[in-house]
């Protein structure tokens, strides 16, 4: 007896109701990319591993998916590291690829193998898969698309405002109200400045970066554990409980690298000019990437107007002047935002956000009652498809309510009655799906 068939944990099937409302989020997303001028590319789901690991932090190095070399893999490896179980040492021995785990990284390495053919600052946008095996809960999944837009070759501040913008302008056509957080990994760095532990920043950014799901006690006692003491730990809380910039450029006097990333943030917002009510500063957003080096972005669901909703972020990203460097490609700054598309999807099926004619696929469905009937129905069918109609025709000349019943399953407007009058006259009786029926 066959077995019950099943998926990978953290994937998922999707209906055609469901693709019509992620397309819905995709399409919507890549009209506002096209506005502000970013072109597409694409990069293969596979990397090589060289290419992904050590750009995500200890943690993200761990999520990585590994794809096992083809063939007998285990040829080439250790004996004493696979007998001791080194799995670190075994992984880079037995595989050498691995699916990508966001889209930033390929697109750093898109740009030092390809930058003969493009013009900087280039502008690109890209909507694809990643994979992370990360636990599946609720907005976290193992495969999932992002929707990322970045330009690279460009110190210009200008960009962060622009893809403010961009996050403003794709929330609004969405009808989803949020809010946009912003902070800078230089007065990140100015936080690690003013406890003494700059030699721990990476420690304290991971720790910072838990902040919203395991409160202060958390992350103090994330730092201790990281050989950060409790009293550089608790400085580094009191800091975090500053809510604006002009009392943190006070509290940074002296603090070079803390200083520039408050007026990195100010320049933003003198290009936003308010425009963007949706903007905050976030002294506590930490992204914890090891690539981001200036402005850092965050989309979050606005509870005060959804009380009692909860979602982690559903947007985020940053200037990233160092990552092409890696590649052998050094002064070519960076910066981007992804669109979490699975949990805008969530966000916006939970709070019954799609617009309520989204599942429209076909305008007309064609019934026909005789076999005659029917071929003048496929000839009709054609004939509106040439004009830009879609519409489907039932497979055959079913019984009326077997008919209609497929024409509810498929919630169509208009219903097309052909039978041999209707056909002799060369007309139809065209039914109002929900709202009765007229003469045609």
């Amino acid at each position: 007896m066959s077995s019950k068939p099943s998926i990978p944990k953290g994937t998922r099937d999707f209906l055609p109701s469901q693709v019509i409302k992620r397309k819905y989020i995709f399409n919507t997303i890549e009209s506002v990319f096209k506005t502000f001028g970013y072109l597409p590319i694409e990069t293969p789901t596979m990397e090589n591993l060289s290419t992904l690991t050590g750009k995500y932090g200890e943690e993200g190095d761990r999520l990585l998916f590994k794809v096992l070399n083809n063939g007998d893999f285990l040829a080439d490896v250790n004996a004493e590291n696979l007998a001791n179980k080194e799995s670190y040492k075994v992984i880079s021995q037995i595989s050498k690829r691995g699916l990508r785990y966001d889209l930033t990284v390929p697109f750093a390495r898109f740009v030092v193998m390809n930058q003969n053919e493009i013009s900087l600052p280039f502008k690109r946008y890209q909507i694809q898969q990643v994979w992370r095996a990360d636990r599946p809960q609720r907005g976290r999944y193992q495969e999932f698309y992002q929707c990322d837009v970045d330009v690279v070759g460009s110190d210009s501040l200008m960009y962060e405002a622009e893809l403010i913008q961009i996050y403003a302008d794709v929330f609004k056509k969405l009808n989803m109200k949020v809010r946009i957080l912003i902070n800078n990994r230089k007065v990140l760095f100015g936080l690690a400045e003013a406890a003494g532990i700059t030699d721990k920043f990476m420690e304290m950014t991971i720790a910072i970066d838990k902040l919203d799901k395991i409160g202060n006690d958390g992350v103090i006692k994330e730092m201790m554990d990281r050989d950060i003491t409790r009293e550089q730990a608790q400085k580094v809380l009191t800091l975090l409980g500053i809510s604006d910039l002009a009392s943190l450029k006070t509290a940074f006097a002296g603090l070079q690298e803390g200083t520039k990333g408050i007026e990195e943030i100010q320049t933003v917002l003198n290009y936003l000019d308010g425009s963007v009510a949706e903007l905050h500063f976030d002294i506590s957003l930490a992204r914890g990437l090891n690539y981001y080096t200036g402005c850092i972005f965050e989309v979050k669901v606005d509870t005060a107007v959804y009380p009692g909703f909860s979602m982690g972020s559903i947007g985020g990203g940053g200037r990233y002047d160092n990552l092409t460097g890696v590649f052998g490609l050094s002064g070519v700054s960076g910066v981007g935002v992804s669109f979490g598309a699975e949990r805008i999807y969530d966000v916006m099926e939970e709070l019954h956000l799609f617009p309520a004619d989204v599942h429209k696929d076909i305008e007309v469905l064609f019934v026909a009652l005789d076999e005659a009937s029917h071929q003048y129905a496929f000839r009709l069918g054609a004939d509106l498809r040439k004009s830009g109609i879609a519409c489907d025709i039932y497979p055959e000349p079913a019984k009326m309510k077997k008919q209609m019943s497929y024409a509810n399953a498929r919630n169509v407007p208009y219903v097309a009655i052909i039978g041999e009058s209707e056909r002799l006259e060369s007309q139809v009786s065209l039914k109002t799906w929900s709202q009765g029926s007229s003469g045609m």
